[in-house]
């Protein structure tokens, strides 16, 4: 659903003409008009930086197109999008279980390697993921698209077969070595995109994510072993008894498959290339820029990083996924833990209705409430009300652990009658995700450098992935062991640090600002009254 306005589309007074007159130079009908960035809609440095110099608030960019969304596309590379979370969720119900059987460990220390076999995943995509960036920037997205697709497939299909420890590394990081679909994917649907369509792609973009994160566990665990899961079926069957976790990677594997070859066959190229030759006439002007000027010079990360307004994003898009991927890793344990020692005790049950409850709430923010409340507030808006809100959603944890820990009929009755109130509301901090794409899109610099930029921010997220379940979940059983705060010091530490996010919301970059489109509007309106 692409947002309107149906004055500023039927408005062909001066300030358009003008407007339109002088973008000619800079950029041609087809450029991908990504970003609020005065650098992003203009081919000439020298321009950009003029342009920035004498508006730094509301620069005068040409209005941005408002094509419709291409659903098809969209839903296409969604399917694909599904690919990557699979891949690294499924194996968490049988890893220790494999790790163990193929090791011949001690139990004690199925854990680290266990651990160090799902990060490896993470860690072989921090490595790779700015080659995979700059490969969809030089040969395009298509190719890199697919042929991770197709990587990721082989790869994952053939970790079930694994006999040993390093075996299973091996192919582990095989598979994240093809994780380029991420980076390339977040790039095409950014290019699909307007700025007032882009909200709603990228609400499709994170659900399909959580989607993934769902179904991922579900075939690991339903699959594993099925000689003994189901022995009416698969029992004396010599393959699947000597390879008790071939069919879950298979099926994953043939899943991933299906993504390659659908990706191959029907979704578009969006790299734009200047390949259309100079023509005479009228509309030479509007194909100069396309058929005479040079190839853009590759821009290196480390210039990307000094581009306005890129560090600031970046960071606040490290420290959005720093808070997700610590909640992720503490809530399992902090849900199974006994109210006493600071948890709340919950059954397996109770753990998966409420996993049901976070997932399907997160669904509907993202797809009911963002959209329009992005539209309203702007990105950054969207993402100043997450700050504000996740520090309360943090440190509510303690409160609700607090009731349980009271043990009366009255705590518990209002525990069971907030908790799921409380959990459902606080997922909507899920938004700033989201947003924070939305707004690393507004500052790329040019649409050339967006899947390098991708890149960057993927890399930080991958970094932080191997990291932080390690890291937070050894704080949380050692406040707990210890009785640190009484078992609260790692909801006190997480509020803190949702506490900084509050602050780093505060210095986003104007780009996102929702008053970028009033102040087009402003240009315009002035415009008119010069007439």
């Amino acid at each position: 659903m692409a947002f309107s306005n149906s004055r500023n589309d039927n408005d062909n007074g001066k300030a358009d003409d003008d407007v339109s007159k002088q973008a000619t130079a800079e950029a041609s009908e087809t450029t991908p008009l990504l970003a609020a960035s005065p650098v992003a809609t203009t081919a000439d440095p020298n321009v950009a930086s003029a342009v920035t110099e004498s508006e730094p608030h509301h620069p005068l960019l040409p209005k941005p197109e408002d094509k419709p969304l291409p659903k098809l596309q969209i839903f296409l590379l969604c399917y694909a999008r599904l690919i990557e979370p699979i891949a690294f969720f499924s194996i968490f119900p049988y890893i220790n279980q494999m790790v163990q059987e193929n090791g011949q460990l001690e139990e004690v220390d199925v854990g680290f390697y266990g651990g160090l076999i799902e990060s490896l995943f993470s860690l072989t995509q921090m490595i790779v993921m700015l080659f995979w960036g700059r490969a969809a920037d030089r040969w395009g997205r298509k190719p890199v698209l697919v042929s991770s697709l197709v990587g990721v497939a082989i790869s994952v299909s053939l970790f079930g077969l694994a006999r040993s420890i390093w075996q299973m590394i091996v192919l582990r990081c095989l598979a994240g070595i093809f994780a380029g679909t991420v980076v390339t994917i977040r790039t095409m649907i950014a290019e699909h995109s307007t700025p007032r369509t882009q909200a709603r792609s990228f609400s499709w973009f994170a659900f399909s994510g959580n989607i993934g994160l769902f179904v991922g566990p579900l075939i690991g665990g339903a699959l594993a072993d099925p000689a003994h899961q189901y022995p009416w079926a698969f029992g004396g069957v010599p393959f699947f008894e000597q390879y008790p976790y071939a069919l879950s990677s298979i099926v994953v594997g043939c899943i991933g498959a299906t993504a390659a070859i659908t990706s191959a066959l029907f979704i578009e190229e969006t790299l734009k290339r200047n390949t259309k030759p100079a023509t005479n006439g009228a509309n030479s002007n509007d194909t100069e820029a396309e058929a005479g000027a040079p190839k853009p010079p590759s821009t290196s990360p480390l210039d990307l990083l000094k581009a306005p307004g890129v560090g600031a994003v970046l960071y606040n898009y490290g420290h959005a996924m720093l808070l997700g991927f610590a909640y992720t890793a503490i809530v399992p344990v902090f849900w199974y833990t006994s109210p006493k020692l600071g948890g709340f005790g919950f059954t397996p049950l109770q753990i998966s209705m409420f996993m049901g409850l976070v997932g399907i709430s997160q669904a509907l923010w993202l797809l009911l409430i963002f959209p329009p409340l992005q539209h309203r507030l702007g990105t950054n808006g969207v993402l100043r009300a997450c700050g504000i809100a996740y520090p309360f959603f943090m440190g509510v944890q303690a409160f609700l652990n607090w009731l349980l820990y009271k043990d009366t009929h009255a705590t518990d009755l209002i525990f069971w009658i907030a908790a799921p109130i409380l959990v459902a509301l606080g997922s909507g901090v899920s938004m700033a995700f989201t947003a924070v794409q939305l707004a690393l899109n507004d500052v790329s610099p040019s649409p050339a450098t967006l899947g390098t930029l991708n890149a960057l921010a993927l890399t930080i997220t991958s970094g932080l992935r191997a990291f932080c379940p390690v890291l937070f979940a050894s704080l949380f059983a050692v406040s707990v062991k210890e009785q640190l705060l009484s078992g609260y010091l790692v909801w006190l530490i997480l509020t803190i640090i949702a506490g900084g996010f509050t602050v780093s919301t505060r210095f986003m970059p104007a780009a996102s600002e929702k008053d970028y489109d009033r102040g087009l509007a402003g240009a315009e309106q002035e415009g008119e009254d010069d007439d």
